[in-house]
């Protein structure tokens, strides 16, 4: 008899940090924030800035609840608007 994989503990250690467009902000800063903060090429970083100034929001990591949680605050810290959640099987 084959034991069955219970991937709901998986899934529920997966959570991801969001950025939100906010007004105050200036693009540059934003790519800046993500290329010290996560080391992100200047490429990547522009593209994830775009899509926050477009979409509203963009994804900018995933890990467990305490590393997204350290992520905010970093972020905070840096004052962008960010939240965490858990991904529900990659859908946000």
């Amino acid at each position: 008899m084959e034991e069955e994989l219970d991937l709901s503990k998986f899934f529920d250690n997966l959570w991801v940090t969001i950025v939100w467009d906010d007004p105050v902000n200036l693009m540059n800063y934003v790519t800046y924030v993500f290329i010290k903060l996560f080391n992100f090429s200047k490429e990547k970083a522009h593209k994830l800035m775009m899509q926050v100034h477009t979409e509203g929001k963009a994804v900018v990591a995933s890990g467990t609840r305490e590393e997204m949680e350290r992520v905010v605050q970093q972020l905070h810290e840096h004052g962008l608007w960010a939240t965490l959640q858990r991904d529900d099987h990659g859908r946000v």
